[in-house]
């Protein structure tokens, strides 16, 4: 699922080269959410790290990310964590106009109504397959 969320830059890191084939930069997004604002850290990887060059801290975005999970083994002990990977950002005010969008090229679908309680958060469903079905999955929930 593609998410969406808009808020003021708060901080933005300079890129790290990970390994020989990954590179990753992270910025953290201030979103007001009731009466505390809430710092939420996002990460773009590969070719979408400059994405937000254009921008600088205090800017208002719209930032439309995917929520990502892996699990690993370690040792023997499992690990798991979790990611917000943006692929778009865009100013706020941008209203939909293409020529302020900073994602590639990519346009976002109009988004249905937001379901939860932070009506700066939406999802949408996406286009690609899903990563299993329910018959492949053997999760409780």
């Amino acid at each position: 699922m593609a998410y969406d969320v808009t808020g003021r830059l708060h901080e933005i890191f300079d890129e790290q080269q990970v390994s020989e084939k990954f590179r990753k930069r992270e910025f953290v997004l201030e979103v007001q959410d009731g009466q505390y604002p809430e710092h939420i850290k996002f990460q773009m990887v590969q070719d979408k790290t400059s994405l937000i060059d254009p921008f600088k801290m205090g800017d208002e975005v719209k930032v439309t990310f995917n929520l990502r999970g892996r699990g690993f083994n370690k040792n023997g002990q499992m690990l798991y964590f979790t990611n917000l990977e943006a692929w778009k950002i865009e100013p706020a005010s941008g209203g939909g106009n293409a020529g302020n969008s900073y994602g590639g090229g990519q346009q976002a679908a109009p988004r249905p109504a937001a379901q939860n309680q932070n009506p700066t958060l939406r999802a949408q469903p996406s286009s690609a397959a899903p990563i299993a079905s329910d018959d492949d999955n053997d999760l409780p929930f």
